[in-house]
C-alpha cells in the first residue's frame, strides 16, 4: 500500500490499522523522526519472523528506541529537571560525571536507562508502546522508581484517562516482562483525533500520519516529546 494513499471519507474508519498499514506507518514515522530529530537516537525497525499470522515476513517486527537516559534531579536542584532524553553515545567528556554512561550536570545525581518499543497488537489492531527501565548495572527498576522518573503530568494523564494506564506483561517478541501502555480505547481516541482535525478531514486520512498523531499523545505519558517539525507535517 502506498504510504501517501489517502481515504477520502474517513467517517466509517474505526481507528485501527492492518498489519501492513502499521508497517507502512512505522517506516514513515522512523524516517520523519530521523529528519526532524537528527541529534536524537533514531527509531529502528527490528524485523522478526516469530508471528507467522502476518501477511508478509518483512512486515513482522517492531520499532525500537533503546539505551536512552532520563536525567533525574535531586530535590535540592529541582530546577534542573527537564525530562530530557539523551543517548549514551552522544555524551561528551565534559558532560561525564559518575561514569561513562551518564549524562548529568553537577546538580543532578542519578540516571536510569530506558528502552522503548512500538509493537503492533493483532488483537486491538493498533500500536502499543512497550518500555523497560534499568540501572547502569542492568538491574530492572521497580515501577515505584519508574513513576519517579515520569514527568509530573504523567500521573494526572493516567488518572484521568482510561486509555493510558500502564500494565506489565510479556513482550510479544522477546518473551520477557515489559511495561506497556494498555491499548484499550486507542482506536476510539485515534478515530476521534482524526475526525476532529480539520486539516486531516480536508486532506483525507494518510497512513503516514497515524503514528505521529498517536505518539504525540502517548509520548506525553512517558516524557518523550515528539519533534515539532513532525507535528507540522501532519497539519500541512
Amino acid at each position: 500500500m502506498d504510504q501517501k494513499e489517502s481515504v477520502r471519507d474517513i467517517t466509517p474508519w474505526d481507528g485501527t490499522l492492518s498489519s501492513s498499514d502499521f508497517f507502512s506507518a512505522a517506516c514513515a514515522f522512523s524516517e520523519k523522526w530521523k529528519r526532524f530529530s537528527a541529534s536524537v537516537p533514531p527509531w529502528l525497525w527490528v524485523p522478526s519472523r516469530k508471528h507467522h499470522l502476518l501477511s508478509s515476513h518483512k512486515e513482522e517486527g517492531y520499532l525500537s528506541l533503546e539505551g536512552m537516559c532520563l536525567i533525574k534531579s535531586s530535590e535540592e536542584q529541582e530546577s534542573c529537571r527537564s525530562q530530557t532524553w539523551k543517548e549514551e553515545s552522544s555524551i561528551s567528556q565534559e558532560e561525564e560525571a559518575v561514569d561513562n554512561a551518564t549524562l548529568v550536570q553537577s546538580s543532578c545525581d542519578e540516571v536510569n536507562h530506558y528502552d522503548f518499543h512500538i509493537v503492533y497488537s493483532p488483537s486491538y489492531r493498533v500500536p502499543v508502546l512497550y518500555f523497560r527501565s534499568y540501572h547502569s548495572d542492568g538491574q530492572p527498576l521497580p515501577f515505584g522508581e519508574i513513576e519517579k522518573d515520569l514527568p509530573d503530568h504523567s500521573a494526572k494523564i493516567r488518572s484521568e484517562s482510561k486509555w493510558t494506564f500502564i500494565t506489565q506483561e510479556e513482550h510479544p517478541y522477546l518473551n520477557r516482562p515489559w511495561y506497556k501502555l494498555h491499548p484499550c480505547g486507542t482506536s476510539e481516541w485515534m478515530k476521534l483525533l482524526f475526525l476532529g482535525d480539520t486539516a486531516l478531514n480536508k486532506n483525507g486520512f494518510v497512513i503516514e500520519h497515524y503514528l505521529v498523531s498517536w505518539f504525540s499523545v502517548i509520548g506525553q505519558v512517558v516524557g518523550l516529546k515528539i519533534p515539532l517539525g513532525m507535528l507540522e507535517t501532519v497539519s500541512c
